[in-house]
């Protein structure tokens, strides 16, 4: 087994995760979807979050030198100030807009002028949370040496949008390693895994009538 496929049957195991091809999902963009994920509830799960944690460590390795981690508000947040405690490092979080009241920001912490930051996000769809605070960093004259997440989905366009950017990613487990988790634990059975393979293809239109 994989590292992916063993962090991808954690996040099915606390049900972090989803899968339901015969009965979907809304999503809040009013796509139907076999699948939902919300890794905050790994949050309540301390030897799985310890997990996560060393995960991102490990990957955060190979993106030195970085001054700063960063999380992406608000689901970011707290992997990041969690990692930025393993690592001895500066914590800040970006805000998906400025606050229209005191202070006005759209950083959330102190950072320095040409600072290197790793930014944290838990969830890759399209990538556009995460290239958002990005280029917030950006504007503040940080360097943004690279984004980890938890999961990706695995969208071309988020493979599009981060090369656009400029900007490298990586996930600690994706759609393909959670498809195998799951059917090694018989989360799925074959006819699921038909269905999931083919929402991924077109999401955007995936259950709706022909």
């Amino acid at each position: 087994m994989t590292t992916k496929q063993a962090i991808a049957q954690r996040l099915l195991q606390i049900k972090a995760i989803k899968l339901s091809p015969q009965s979907p999902f809304t999503w809040a963009s009013g796509w139907l979807s076999p699948i939902y994920c919300d890794n905050r509830i790994v949050l309540s799960y301390p030897a799985i979050r310890r997990e996560i944690i060393q995960a991102f460590a490990a990957k955060s390795a190979k993106l030195e030198p970085f001054d700063v981690v960063a999380g992406v508000a608000t689901a970011g947040i707290a992997h990041g100030a969690l990692l930025a405690e393993a690592l001895d490092r500066p914590f800040v979080y970006v805000r998906a807009q400025a606050k229209s009241h005191g202070r006005q920001n759209a950083i959330e912490g102190h950072i320095e002028t040409g600072a290197r930051v790793l930014l944290i996000e838990d969830l890759i769809s399209t990538g556009g949370s995460s290239l958002a605070a990005v280029q917030t960093l950006r504007e503040a004259n940080a360097v943004i040496v690279g984004v980890l997440a938890i999961f990706t989905y695995g969208f071309p366009e988020a493979e599009t949008a981060f090369a656009a950017a400029g900007c490298p990613f990586d996930t600690l487990t994706d759609y393909d390693a959670l498809l195998q988790a799951a059917m090694d634990v018989g989360y799925i059975q074959n006819e699921d895994l038909d269905t999931l393979k083919t929402w991924r293809q077109a999401p955007e239109n995936w259950g709706k009538p022909s």
